[in-house]
Formats: C-alpha cells, structure tokens, sequence
C-alpha cells in the first residue's frame, strides 16, 4: 500500500482489506531525509511508524532529499521495490482518486518493473468518500495546506463535517487537486488511536505546515 498517513490512504487500505484475495503485506511511504518527514504531508517519521504499530503492517520507506529530482526518486523507488520484505509483491496500491495524468505515471513505472497497480477509490464522488471518512469514524487532521488556493488558517483543523462545510467551492473536498494533505490518527483500520498535539504553524514555500507530534512525548518542533 502507498501511504502517505493521509485520509485517501488510509480509505484505499480500509477498501482493500475487504478483498477476500487479497493480502497487503507492507506500507510503502516517501519520507524526505533532511527534515525526516513523510513527503509532502510534512509528518514526523515517528508518527509514521506509530500508524504502522496500530495498522499492524510494516513500513518500507523509501527516503529522497528536498527538491528530488525524477531520475533520482525512480532510482530510490527501484532500490525499495527490490528489498526483500516487498520484492515479490506483485500489486502496489494507491488512494488517487480521478487524476489520469497520475495514474497513468504509476502504471507506467510499475509496468517497467514487472508490477501492477490497483486503485481501489478511482471514480468515486469525492464529496460522498470525504463524507464516509467522517461517518465512519476515521479522525483526521490537515497538516499542509497550498495557499494558492486556501487559506493557510485550514492548516491544523480537523477533518470534520464543519470544515467541509467551509471549504470554498473551488477546493476539492478530498483535497485531490493538492489543495490539502491529512494525517489521520484513529478509524475503523487502527487497533488504537495515536494520541498527538499540534505544535507550531510555518509557511514554506507557498504552503502552510501545522507540525503533529505525539501527545505523549516532549519533542521539540522543527
């Protein structure tokens, strides 16, 4: 499974654990190396690997600099297909939800290794999958919000009904536009809930970063 710990992720898994054929065996998650944090969703590593504790699932990460380049993120990616805890994994899975020109990369890449990809959201009416995060009980909350299209106040809000009614109608309500990125801490997939706090709020780059850390250790934020 690609995971990123964000909402679509965590969805697709929920999805694939109901195929009878099939078995997931590992998360695979992008985390950049200078600032040790999941890629994009600007989350701790530590909080990655308590998902995974409560997910029950090993992690592979697959660790790339700031700024990485195409040719160096698929020679990192190769070198973590190969390892051996996932080498005969046959099928990667990803939460996009419509976006062909994504898509279609994936497929390409994994076709050139002999992989194939599945996509157990695609099509789905984003409103109607943001809704079923909500009513099923998952919890999450953004982490990363692109200004250029909303409000860096978002960043550090729950994922609930309330924010969803605020979102501006140019936002995706999934986020799928990388409007927003999520951390989610509890749902039906968890054994147990990972307790966190929010700590500060920075902008970088065009985008607002609500730094997560475990509620339960006294860590500086960076």
């Amino acid at each position: 499974m690609a995971w990123s710990g964000g909402k679509d992720s965590a969805l697709a898994l929920w999805a694939l654990r109901d195929a009878p054929d099939l078995e997931v065996r590992a998360l695979l998650t992008t985390v950049t190396e200078q600032f040790d944090r999941i890629s994009m969703h600007g989350v701790r590593s530590e909080l990655l690997e308590r998902q995974a504790a409560s997910l029950g699932l090993p992690v592979v990460r697959v660790s790339i600099p700031p700024d990485c380049s195409n040719e160096v993120y698929d020679e990192r990616m190769a070198a973590a297909l190969a390892q051996p805890l996932i080498a005969a994994v046959e099928q990667y899975a990803f939460g996009d939800l419509f976006l062909e020109d994504v898509r279609a990369y994936r497929e390409e890449r994994l076709r050139a290794v002999g992989k194939r990809c599945l996509f157990p959201l695609w099509g789905r009416d984003t409103r109607e999958l943001a809704s079923t995060f909500i009513v099923a009980g998952f919890r999450g909350l953004l982490t990363c919000v692109d200004t250029a299209g909303l409000d860096g106040s978002f960043a550090g809000r729950l994922f609930d009904a309330s924010l969803l009614a605020e979102l501006p109608a140019s936002v995706d309500p999934c986020g799928e536009q990388g409007e927003f990125h999520t951390f989610v801490f509890a749902g039906p997939i968890f054994r147990f809930p990972i307790p966190i706090e929010t700590g500060e709020t920075v902008v970088r780059d065009g985008f607002t970063f609500c730094d997560v850390r475990p509620a339960d250790a006294h860590v500086g934020s960076s």
